[in-house]
């Protein structure tokens, strides 16, 4: 099915529909990367990766001081609302990655990465009784450091029959006939909210020259050109399971954003058709700058599908939280703010 307001565990948020222009402009001007956007109790809500690390004085007070949450009740304006998450002992890292929340019985979930600069992270799981927290964490790690050395960029998914999966991306250091060495996405059955089945399964590894990370990149004790495919959002359409990734580097241009579909949930999944470059959402020179890492939700029309992701601004110096429409054609999904701008090849 196509994502719904009811798929985020609330109602599509009511009175003067107000939305976002398609201008390329972000909705909001702080900082606000890996923007996940979800509906609870009448309004949407958004939670994303900050610019600073936690701070001692938060943990210590037992504060909340870790991803801002926003409120919208129209998506194109947005209030802050603070810190969501109470960061936890620092001995499990000091960088925290890429939120998202399940609405499960009441409950919210948050999943999300922590580890040291870009080392060591592993997803984990905190828990409120309100969407926009405090959240604390549950002590539990969905993956540990000797099950998996990196995972960042968790994104539970509920299919129509109600069963929860987590899509993640993890590192592959060899390269082989599935892919490139790099970041992957893969998936994993979720029993209860929070413990994986053990059954993972790859969904896509990087295999395209568009996805290059970078050159030469010191990892695993080798140097590899290393390729980068990660920060998954799934939905159903016309009952085809669609997997949304950014792929290149997220420090540049090159990032941008595609999918690969499949029939079933844990696949098998194919990108045919994004061998020369990303088909939802890249870089328009002047105009729209590494876009990516999106989340999607439904308009307050109560007809449109949105589609939420970060962009450079001109400076480089913020990723900020962009909103834009998504229409589904004959040849996939697009973005009406893309739909005049040549991909450049």
């Amino acid at each position: 099915m196509t994502v719904t307001a009811k798929d985020r565990s609330a109602s599509t948020p009511s009175g003067k529909v107000k939305l976002p222009c398609h201008c390329h402009q972000p909705v909001y001007k702080g900082y606000f990367a890996d923007p996940f956007v979800w509906t609870a109790g009448g309004c949407y809500y958004a939670v994303g990766t900050g610019r600073h690390r936690a701070g001692k004085a938060g943990r210590s007070a037992g504060r909340p001081d870790v991803f801002l949450v926003l409120r919208s009740q129209n998506l194109a304006d947005w209030e802050e609302l603070g810190p969501a998450l109470v960061s936890p002992d620092p001995a499990l890292g000091t960088d925290f990655w890429a939120p998202e929340i399940a609405c499960e019985n009441g409950r919210h979930y948050m999943y999300y990465s922590v580890g040291f600069g870009d080392k060591s992270h592993h997803l984990r799981i905190a828990v409120s009784d309100s969407p926009c927290g405090p959240y604390a964490d549950s002590g539990i790690a969905l993956l540990t450091l000797d099950d998996c050395p990196f995972a960042i960029d968790a994104h539970p998914f509920r299919d129509d029959d109600g069963q929860w999966y987590l899509f993640y991306a993890r590192d592959f250091p060899e390269r082989d006939g599935s892919g490139e060495a790099g970041t992957a996405i893969v998936m994993d059955r979720l029993e209860g909210m929070t413990r994986l089945a053990g059954e993972e399964r790859i969904v896509m590894r990087p295999r395209h020259n568009w996805q290059l990370f970078q050159r030469n990149r010191p990892m695993c004790g080798r140097v590899l050109d290393w390729h980068t495919i990660e920060g998954p959002a799934v939905l159903r359409h016309d009952g085809r399971c669609y997997c949304f990734y950014s792929g290149g580097c997220w420090q540049n241009e090159t990032y941008g954003v595609d999918y690969a579909m499949a029939d079933n949930v844990t696949g098998p999944y194919s990108d045919a058709g994004g061998e020369n470059g990303p088909r939802v959402l890249w870089t328009i020179p002047g105009l729209l700058t590494g876009p990516g890492h999106n989340s999607f939700c439904a308009g307050p029309d109560g007809a449109s599908m949105w589609i939420a992701y970060h962009a450079w601004d001109p400076g480089f110096t913020a990723r900020r939280m962009h909103l834009s429409r998504v229409i589904w054609m004959p040849r996939g999904p697009v973005c009406a703010s893309m739909e005049n701008s040549s991909r450049s090849s």
